[in-house]
């Protein structure tokens, strides 16, 4: 299904169901992700929770409309204050929900939450950043190599004619010294719902204090740190992933 925001931007998202009485899971891609990325997971946390699902391409990935302007630093707040809270709106029309991110995705949802929509219930992060490490810049520094040396035209498979236009936003975005300075600190105290922060051991993206920061900074935070597991938890490690979403949601519906 396709979304409308104006005349030349299209979204693309999907719809799982589940019981309508509980709040939806929307789920939020990382910065090179989409929709087929997510691999079913999300089909099996709502299954898990019995709740029911959102889980769409931001503009410039996947089946979603390709970017129109370049990325500024505030790039993971306009995803959060203006495309999310229009889909929400337009998609699931006031009903209850909880937020869902990976990677970018975990900070785009830190940052819708801080506006405290009423209908939100609660935010699980995987991998989430709130501040620039140097690991940070080293996993995209190691990302460009292999770009370069062609070994993620798997990424095609997901993005067509728009992944090279999306993985040189990400990445070159993320290198640029103005970029390092970005920080969201400031807004964590904001957010109030209960907070699961989740991240693999092995993250080549960030270290332990970013889930540190994340869990002692918002109002009600708890944490999860995943063994044997790098930046992708619902893939690296699906099972304890999985139990882990799923206890946090019951404890929170």
């Amino acid at each position: 299904m396709f979304l409308q925001l104006d005349s030349d931007i299209q979204l693309h998202y999907q719809l799982i169901e589940g019981d309508p009485s509980k709040p939806h899971l929307v789920f939020l891609h990382e910065g090179l992700g989409s929709i087929a990325q997510w691999k079913g997971f999300p089909e099996k946390l709502c299954e898990a929770t019995g709740h029911p699902g959102l889980v769409y391409d931001r503009q410039g990935y996947g089946l979603s409309s390709a970017l129109t302007k370049k990325r500024s630093v505030h790039y993971l707040h306009d995803y959060a204050l203006t495309e999310l809270p229009e889909i929400l709106s337009q998609v699931l029309h006031d009903r209850d929900y909880l937020l869902i991110g990976h990677s970018d995705g975990g900070s785009i949802s830190l940052i819708a939450a801080a506006e405290k929509d009423k209908h939100l219930k609660g935010v699980i992060t995987q991998a989430a950043h709130v501040f620039v490490e140097s690991e940070t810049l080293e996993g995209v520094a190691v990302a460009q190599q292999a770009w370069q040396a062609g070994k993620l035209q798997g990424l095609n498979k997901y993005h067509g004619e728009k992944t090279e236009q999306i993985f040189n936003a990400w990445a070159q975005t993320w290198e640029q010294p103005w970029f390092h300075c970005w920080n969201i600190e400031y807004l964590l105290a904001s957010i109030q719902v209960p907070t699961l922060v989740m991240q693999g051991e092995q993250d080549q993206y960030g270290t332990y204090k970013q889930v540190e920061c994340i869990a002692q900074r918002v109002v009600n935070g708890r944490s999860i740190m995943l063994e044997n597991c790098g930046h992708i938890p619902h893939l690296e490690a699906p099972q304890a992933t999985l139990e882990g979403m799923r206890k946090f949601i019951h404890s929170v519906c």
